[in-house]
């Protein structure tokens, strides 16, 4: 099946998921500050996935990738504060850390590939 739009990508699926379970965990907690900070992080791998297939520069597409594989590490990172201070258990931490790992390793995979595209457009275009 081609791609038709970013609901197509597996790994924005995946980021939109994980987005929604952040968010069904963090429901009770009362560290306002931390909850923010973990739902921003969350909602922004998705958004800048969807974001940076809608633009018209593979550039620009390959850059929004790259804002959502930092905010998947940023994301990472909150989720080991928050299990270390008490806030989701070991077992909620160990579930989001293996997602938020194979969604960087998706993104990554599709970067290299887009650049990978990039770099045959602009050696056909030395070649024509």
């Amino acid at each position: 099946m081609a791609y038709r739009s970013f609901e197509d990508l597996d790994v924005w699926k995946r980021g939109f998921r994980i987005a929604v379970r952040i968010y069904e965990v963090l429901k009770d907690c009362r560290d306002y500050g931390l909850k923010d900070q973990m739902t921003r992080s969350a909602v922004s791998i998705a958004s800048n996935i969807s974001k940076g297939a809608e633009r018209d520069s593979l550039a620009e597409y390959i850059r929004f990738l790259h804002i959502a594989k930092g905010s998947a590490a940023e994301l990472r990172t909150q989720v080991y504060i928050a299990q270390q201070i008490g806030v989701i258990s070991h077992e909620i931490k160990n579930e989001l850390i293996k997602e938020l790992k194979i969604i960087s390793s998706m993104l990554h995979a599709l970067i290299k590939s887009l650049k990978l595209k990039s770099f045959i457009k602009t050696c056909q275009k030395l070649l024509s």
